[in-house]
């Protein structure tokens, strides 16, 4: 399949320090890979080099065919979408939650004076309805609860049909209604094979949603495993990647972890 991201031995050096350390890695086309980790590990760091945020210090990023450093970003950013607590604090709180997601047409925060066609908003009115925010499309952001958000979030970032979406701890701070809900939409989209390849950060395996098939464990920057969950979510890469003794429960496609007695 062909590639949507791969790292080639990638470092991130600052202040003398590897955030993230010779890191080797691919994403294919239809893969949906969860990255973990303590904090401090990289993760963030990893999803700001995938959306050319951040170039590395040494080692070659290509993202959907384009090397960073070689290409202009501006051309490669539209073809990806991305998902985050710090972006949700950027929306305009008086926006309509239509209009926040239908701006990612154009790739801003806010509506002012863009003209968008009939086949934006039917588009993005079609996204609500998938993430079940079309009850909500007059609401203010500003109003909505934290899930509400970061469905509004995940619902603009998939409003271009983008061809690598990232998702920063999409259910973090969410109670556990909201998080099985936001969950179980996620679970969805990763099953469908017209859905691009994701990559999401969490730091709970309770937060992987089923149908997502790769993992990669981060420690200090470093890929402590990398591979498809079935073989590489264990105990022994979790006690390894934490630091710490743990043990893994897996029922029905979903896992729980604890500390290990």
């Amino acid at each position: 399949m062909p590639s949507a991201l791969e790292f080639a031995d990638v470092v991130v050096r600052r202040e003398g320090r590897n955030i993230v350390d010779h890191v080797t890695w691919e994403v294919a086309d239809d893969q949906r890979w969860v990255v973990l980790g303590p904090n401090g590990a990289g993760k963030t760091t990893l999803l700001q080099l995938a959306d050319t945020l951040l170039h590395p210090t040494s080692g070659t990023v290509t993202v959907l065919g384009e090397t960073l450093g070689r290409t202009d970003v501006f051309e490669v950013r539209p073809r990806i979408g991305f998902a985050s607590s710090a972006m949700a604090r950027r929306v305009p709180r008086d926006e309509t939650v239509l209009n926040a997601v239908m701006t990612a047409a154009y790739s801003v925060l806010g509506r002012w004076h863009e003209s968008y066609e009939g086949i934006d908003e039917r588009r993005a009115q079609r996204v609500l309805i998938e993430w079940k925010l079309d009850h909500l499309a007059d609401r203010l952001f500003g109003t909505l609860s934290d899930g509400e958000q970061k469905r509004v979030q995940i619902a603009r970032a998939v409003m271009t049909d983008p061809e690598l979406l990232l998702l920063d701890e999409p259910t973090a701070s969410l109670d556990l209604g909201s998080r099985e809900e936001l969950l179980a939409l996620l679970g969805g989209y990763a099953a469908s094979p017209t859905s691009p390849a994701m990559i999401m950060v969490t730091h709970h395996v309770e937060e992987i949603p089923v149908g997502f098939t790769h993992v990669m464990l981060l420690r200090e920057g470093r890929a402590v495993a990398a591979g498809p969950i079935a073989e590489t979510l264990t105990a022994e890469t979790l006690t390894e990647a934490f630091g710490m003794p743990i043990t893994l429960r897996a029922e029905d496609g979903r896992f729980a972890a604890r500390a290990s007695s």
